[in-house]
């Protein structure tokens, strides 16, 4: 079907893709646990710039995402650049939006080369967690903040009086919601019982995810992505190291729940693991890449950012919300989409999502008569593997799936592809490429 963009860019502005490069993603408490997120965020940086060939000193804007903050280093994106070895008067913005984070980074980048304010960006995103922030109990921080006020002696020692035995305790990092209290995995867990989703299907599902990322890596194809990273002590990081050769259907059958041990579908096995790495992504006005003699992998069309009606329930809808709004202000259906990337939580997740847009009554109800539902196909999906067996360094996953759908446009000589994440505070992200030339 032909494109129809909501709104005309000029060609000369039309902001394309031109390089990316990403660390190789590694469990956590491994290789980089001894790197700050600003470190592993740099390696990617510098490997970018080294591999385009475009100077430092060119770039305009670096736009990093993140989701684990470190207060030592508020603006990581600042950091990260400095440390690869940019120019200083280059700007630099740390975003978070949750798992989305990377993509949003892409986006402002893009809307920034379309208006014409911007001829070359990088958007990047960098997670550690081998090295989360740990602090120590709120009572206690409060309490020092307290004595660095108070000047007299006697202040000071009605501040510590005030301390409980039970206040020194450390305030570490939760994977749940704030807002409902929920970590992704009981969130998930609601929409199986909401909107179904089987045992079976999710372990089949994770299997074939280990086994497409293992091909991938057997025959090069994430090795074109992967910068090699040497951590401090000399260890050289040159592959993924999550994805399983054993992770069999029958094997993955055999563990337990986690999130609901009595009635639940998801385990370990079906679930996306936090790993640590970061990424980084060149993007250039069509005139500018032409300039420099650099070609474009991809056009950037259009993106849309959505939340879900229940944070309770729909949690992770992201796809859902988002994709069919997408294509149909482009005027596409599904199957005109032959590249699809979406971020795998959850096995189940990623099947009550493909299961929403196949419905035509979901699709009215929440998006309204003319909006395109459609089925998407899985041997269109991911076929590169994704997070499940990739892993989830939340901020740069959205790299990850876009430069490897930039690059499955390419291999398939194919013109059309959607990357979609859903995230935590129940967000969610979908972007549209394009192939340069097929038109």
């Amino acid at each position: 079907m032909k494109l129809e963009q909501r709104t005309p860019i000029p060609p000369e502005h039309q902001p394309v893709l031109v390089a990316g490069t990403r660390t190789p993603f590694l469990e956590s408490a491994g290789l980089y646990a001894e790197l700050m997120s600003y470190e592993l965020g740099s390696f990617s940086l510098a490997a970018l710039l080294d591999r385009s060939g475009v100077p430092a000193d060119a770039i305009e804007l670096v736009v990093m995402g993140t989701v684990l903050h470190e207060v030592e280093t508020t603006n990581v994106a600042r950091e990260a650049m400095l440390a690869a070895g940019m120019h200083s008067r280059t700007p630099a913005y740390t975003v978070a939006m949750a798992g989305i984070s990377p993509n949003v980074g892409f986006v402002n980048i893009a809307d920034q080369i379309a208006l014409g304010r911007l001829k070359l960006g990088i958007a990047a995103g960098t997670e550690n967690f081998s090295d989360i922030p740990i602090r120590l109990s709120q009572n206690i921080r409060r309490g020092l903040m307290k004595l660095r006020q108070r000047k007299q002696l006697g202040e000071r020692l009605k501040v510590l009086a005030s301390l409980r035995p039970g206040d020194l305790t450390l305030d570490i990092p939760q994977s749940s919601d704030y807002t409902t209290g929920l970590t992704m995995g009981e969130a998930c867990e609601r929409m199986v019982k909401g909107y179904g989703a089987t045992r079976e299907a999710s372990d089949h599902y994770a299997a074939e995810a280990h086994a497409r990322a293992i091909a991938a890596r057997d025959d090069g194809r994430h090795a074109s992505q992967i910068a090699p990273v040497r951590n401090k002590a000399g260890a050289l990081a040159e592959h993924d190291n999550s994805p399983r050769a054993d992770a069999s259907v029958e094997r993955l059958a055999g563990l337990k729940p986690v999130f609901d041990p009595a009635h639940g579908i998801i385990t370990a096995g079906n679930a996306s693991r936090f790993t640590d790495g970061a990424g980084a992504l060149l993007l250039a006005s069509q005139e500018e890449a032409a300039r420099r003699q650099l070609r474009p992998m991809a056009l950037v069309r259009d993106h849309l950012l959505s939340g879900v009606d229940s944070l309770q329930d729909e949690m992770l809808f992201g796809p859902a919300m988002t994709i069919p709004r997408l294509l149909a202000q482009n005027g596409l259906e599904f199957e005109d989409i032959d590249v699809w990337e979406l971020h795998e939580a959850f096995a189940a997740q990623i099947l009550i999502n493909i299961d929403r847009m196949a419905d035509v009554d979901f699709i009215a109800e929440r998006h309204g008569a003319g909006v395109p539902h459609g089925r998407i196909p899985l041997e269109r999906l991911n076929t590169w593997g994704g997070s499940l067996s990739l892993g989830n360094p939340f901020a740069a996953t959205g790299c990850r799936l876009l430069l490897t759908a930039a690059q499955r446009l390419e291999q398939a000589q194919a013109r059309y592809a959607v990357v979609s994440t859903c995230a935590g505070g129940g967000l969610g992200a979908a972007i549209l490429l394009e192939r340069p030339g097929a038109a």
